[in-house]
């Protein structure tokens, strides 16, 4: 069952997703060589009850951080840990969720760790675009394949590998609800995109091979041929016959300046 928002619940969510972001750009401050991913989530964790909202990640399903940090052939879903320790020419993409006022942000950025090989710079350029893809076609009466095809297409014509085994979601009162938003599919099919309706768009794009495989700690995915993997994300709103963006990479924007990736 797909839960359609009303306006008021609209700006709610608005107010926790521009809180994601907001942590995500705290975060982004502390991101350097030498950085541990465990320091990363104490500093996200704080940033999040300081503004009065809880980790949505935390403890979901037993998860044991308030974001995921996944480096470098990590797709999604790393445990933030002490022995993690960043060093220049990684990318970390830290995922980051808040619940406040009974409402779910959801949002993901992949950061550049100081200076990035050129060919991983146009991985999460790309990846970005893919996302900006999709949200174009999630206008009422496309369906959820529009969205798909949309960052599939993107993707793979820059000769990347789209993950099939993670998608994006609805999202709302809970972090995950319908309908299932994969980054793969085709145009005029999935769920019919409605005025109210909520999704989380989240590309997962490898440099490399499609496949994936899933650690034993039960939550990292990793690539399976070891090569990096990029994952961006935004919530976003179908209002008034057009996709409003809830979440903002603008605060991140602000604290990186002039620097791209």
């Amino acid at each position: 069952m797909i839960n359609l928002k009303t306006t008021e619940e609209i700006l709610l969510m608005r107010e926790a997703n521009q809180l994601v972001g907001r942590t995500l750009a705290e975060v982004a401050r502390h991101i350097a060589p030498g950085v541990s991913t465990l320091y990363l989530d104490k500093i996200a964790h704080d940033f999040i009850c300081d503004h009065g909202a809880t980790p949505a990640f935390l403890g979901y399903g037993g998860f044991p951080g308030s974001i995921c940090t996944s480096i470098n052939d990590r797709v999604v879903h790393g445990i933030p840990r002490a022995s993690d320790i960043l060093k220049e020419g990684d990318v970390v993409s830290v995922d980051c969720g808040t619940k406040l006022n009974g409402f779910t942000g959801d949002s993901a950025y992949t950061f550049a760790v100081g200076e990035v090989a050129p060919e991983v710079v146009a991985l999460l350029r790309t990846t970005r675009e893919a996302l900006y893809k999709g949200i174009e076609q999630a206008f009422p009466g496309n369906r959820v394949g529009h969205v798909s095809s949309a960052v599939q297409y993107h993707a793979e014509k820059a000769g990347y590998g789209v993950v099939r085994e993670l998608v994006g979601h609805g999202i709302g009162r809970d972090m995950h609800e319908s309908p299932e938003v994969p980054n793969y599919g085709r145009k005029g099919t999935g769920a019919l995109l409605r005025n109210g309706m909520c999704i989380c768009i989240e590309p997962m794009i490898n440099m490399g091979s499609k496949n994936v495989v899933f650690d034993n700690d039960g939550w990292t995915v990793r690539t399976k041929d070891g090569q990096y993997s990029a994952h961006f994300e935004h919530c976003i709103a179908i209002t008034q016959g057009e996709p409003q963006i809830l979440s903002s990479f603008d605060y991140i924007a602000e604290v990186l300046g002039d620097r791209d990736f």
